[in-house]
């Protein structure tokens, strides 16, 4: 059995209570918001502007019942702060500690602002006649004008702009928006616009949207954290920057997928906003261009290695820890491959970590191998794969279908016999067994040497072809047609990010399969007409099984990640591929669906945590999906009186 990132780390004496699991005794707590008007030095009345908000409920809070605070006993972190707390909703809180601006101030919080759509009596209560037109609007309308808004842009680029303007503006109108429109949107959010958000982030840089920890700010990390103003945080998508998506280093600018990643997390899978946070660690660039360009705004230095880089992270990593508790995700971004394994090995068996490039990138690509099988017929193991490219990162997509394969009762030997990997410099067979690296040696097979991969496949004879090399347009016509010859329906993954390195485009392989390949890519890629047929093209896209198996991850308070944990999540992505998603070629499910299929992600993650020993939040819920689902955060608007 192989073990990517797996523990069978258990601890019996850990308990956690859900904020779900007692929500019905805390809503009696909450009470109506009045305005409290500050006073001044003198005694009388202080600009109204400055007044606060406060839940006024302490009648209610009085009378409610007292939870005992729940402590981890896990060592090496800091008190349980999630032993209480719901997994994505608003934080119920000490009713007379919550303040927010009125007026003017008001306005100009995203948390709170609710633009056009304050209402009458709101307006009243929190000073705001006068500073907003007299008409008011509903959440829908403000998500229509802002949508005819957003078309009127034909660069995405702008777009990216406009959204984060809007965040920025009002967060719950940026997720509304987000989460109506997700497949207008997500491309814009996230990949592919987000890359050129991040090549061009030094000039749209306006407020900080996360956390930037540098080398200056070595040894004062734990206090840098302290500057975030939320504290009870549920997820950290971390990245250094240095290979973001297939752009390669872009230093501290690589901030841009963080934030991206997370407004996923929120609009897909739940996750409430103020328990997410962005960070970007900055060692330094080695792209010249960036060092060279006056708006650059990270470090002006080429990029620290070895023992001090080793230093600063095991610093951030001890501070997160201590910070934030035991159980919260800490999601590695962009990391180059000589780091990006080094630190799930290094930190898999002491925090809660997950690299979606990685883990994320192998799961979805299996979840869509699961679902092609409802196309072609048959089962795993009677199909051969095809590996274009043969890093670090492909071979952990190997392996997770590997592991798949033998936990369906295939033997090792077996497995490895369908497996083909071809490399920069050929096939890997065993007369290059001197000069491959250790990874790569246990896939090499008796085989003459094969230099390209149009020959690879001919000799092969692949049913599925899969390519993450980053080498753009390599699935030629001639490939393409190659595995139509043999294959009645070749199924085909173009993976590689963005758009321009992906290996093959939807219409080429639709057009030289003569309309009869399972086609999937990691970009997006409109739908294609045929000899008078349209194909909807799947994407590979990350999106679906992160936030979801974030969002199981926390709701079962969950102490480390398994890799049968990602098993789960790809299998409960398959099985949301209905009949009719089938009969349009689609592999993986419409992102309409998104927040369900989170839901289903998240139970299935979930289950297998408790299954391991590795869940905190005990009693485990009877119905998994519903619990899910209602501890998804919403964004519409809360009354303010």
């Amino acid at each position: 059995m192989f073990s990517l990132n797996g523990s069978s780390f258990t601890n019996n004496s850990l308990s956690g209570v859900s904020r779900c699991l007692t929500q019905s005794s805390r809503r009696g707590v909450s009470g109506p918001m009045v305005v409290v008007a500050a006073v001044n030095s003198n005694g009388k009345p202080g600009d109204r502007n400055v007044s606060v908000l406060v839940e006024n409920s302490m009648k209610e809070s009085a009378a409610a019942p007292v939870e005992k605070e729940i402590k981890s006993t896990v060592t090496g972190g800091v008190g349980d702060v999630y032993g209480e707390d719901s997994a994505t909703e608003d934080q119920s809180i000490t009713p007379w500690t919550l303040s927010v601006a009125s007026g003017y101030s008001l306005l100009r919080n995203p948390h709170y602002n609710k633009g056009l759509a304050f209402s009458e009596k709101e307006r009243d209560s929190h000073y705001l006649r006068g500073l907003l037109p007299p008409v008011v609007v509903n959440h829908d309308l403000q998500v229509k004008k802002m949508m005819n808004n957003l078309r009127q842009y034909e660069v995405p680029l702008q777009r990216y702009i406009a959204m984060m303007d809007i965040q920025e503006m009002n967060e719950r109108l940026y997720y509304k928006l987000l989460m109506d429109n997700v497949e207008e949107l997500l491309p814009i959010v996230y990949t592919p616009t987000v890359g050129e958000a991040c090549q061009k982030y030094g000039s749209i840089f306006r407020r900080p949207q996360g956390l930037f920890i540098s080398l200056k700010e070595k040894g004062k990390i734990n206090e840098v954290l302290k500057n975030w103003p939320e504290r009870k945080i549920q997820v950290i998508v971390v990245t250094d920057g240095e290979r973001i998506l297939g752009l390669g280093d872009l230093g501290c600018q690589g901030m841009g997928i963080p934030v991206g990643k997370l407004s996923l997390y929120t609009a897909l899978g739940g996750i409430r906003p103020s328990a997410c946070l962005p960070i970007t660690i900055d060692v330094g660039t080695n792209n010249e261009d960036l060092l060279n360009d006056e708006f650059y705004i990270g470090l002006r230095q080429r990029r620290a290695r070895g023992q001090e880089y080793a230093e600063l992270f095991d610093e951030f990593m001890y501070a997160v820890k201590q910070n934030y508790g035991e159980k919260v995700l800490i999601q590695f971004e962009d990391f180059a491959n000589h780091n990006a394994f080094d630190l799930l090995a290094k930190y898999g068996t002491s925090h809660l970590v997950f690299n979606d490039d990685i883990q994320g990138t192998a799961s979805v690509v299996l979840a869509g191998l699961m679902a092609a099988l409802q196309l072609v017929g048959g089962t795993l193991s009677e199909h051969t794969f095809l590996f274009l490219g043969a890093g670090e990162v492909q071979l952990l997509l190997i392996l997770f279908t590997v592991l798949f394969l033998v936990q369906t009762g295939i033997p090792l030997e077996e497995t490895r016999k369908k497996i083909w990997m071809l490399d920069s410099k050929g096939l890997i067979v065993n007369s290059r067994m001197e000069s491959l690296q250790h990874f790569k040696r246990p896939w090499a097979h008796d085989h003459e040497p094969v230099k390209d991969l149009v020959n690879a496949v001919k000799s092969i004879k692949p049913t599925v072809l899969i390519g993450s090399s980053g080498a753009g347009r390599t699935f030629t016509k001639e490939v393409v047609q190659a595995m139509a010859t043999f294959n009645e329906k070749p199924i085909i993954f173009a993976l590689s990010n963005p758009t321009s390195q992906s290996e093959c485009t939807a219409e080429e392989a639709y057009t030289w399969s003569e309309g009869r390949a399972i086609f999937a890519s990691g970009s997006p890629f409109a739908p294609v007409e045929y000899n008078g047929k349209i194909y909807a093209s799947g994407q590979a896209n990350n999106a679906y099984i992160f936030p979801g198996f974030g969002l199981g991850l926390i709701i079962s308070g969950a102490i480390r990640v398994h890799d049968d944990m990602l098993l789960a999540a790809s299998e409960a992505l398959a099985e949301q591929v209905s009949q009719e998603n089938f009969e349009k070629g689609l592999i993986y499910p419409p992102f309409t669906n998104i927040r369900k299929i989170s839901a289903n992600i998240a139970a299935k993650v979930a289950a297998k945590a408790y299954e391991l020993g590795l869940a905190t939040r005990l009693p485990e819920p009877a119905n998994l999906v519903a619990y899910a689902e209602s501890c998804m955060y919403s964004p519409a608007y809360r009354s303010y009186r």
